[in-house]
């Protein structure tokens, strides 16, 4: 092998590492602020109270609408991790 073509490969390492380091945290945060986010956006009714009685609805739109976001967040931080290997490897 090439001595560029180690270096290059030593780059794209870290830069997987670091996006992926940044990624978990990004999604961690995510996933602590967006049931947050939801219960501002919806003052009118508790999702946490209607939870506890029972309500399936609201449990299952809560929990749809949270775990979506999260997923969407991290197709974002894939593509962007890829996106920063794809430049170090040309």
């Amino acid at each position: 092998m090439d001595h560029t073509t180690l270096v290059q490969l030593g780059w794209a390492v870290v830069i997987v590492a670091l996006g992926g380091i940044v990624g978990i945290g990004l999604v961690l945060l995510a996933a602590t602020h967006l049931p947050r986010l939801i219960d501002r956006l919806t003052p009118n009714l508790d999702e946490g109270k209607e939870i506890a009685r029972g309500n399936m609805a609201v449990a299952q739109y809560f929990g749809l609408i949270v775990a979506g976001s999260i997923v969407g967040l991290s197709i974002v931080i894939a593509a962007a991790v890829l996106g920063g290997i794809v430049a170090v490897l040309h």
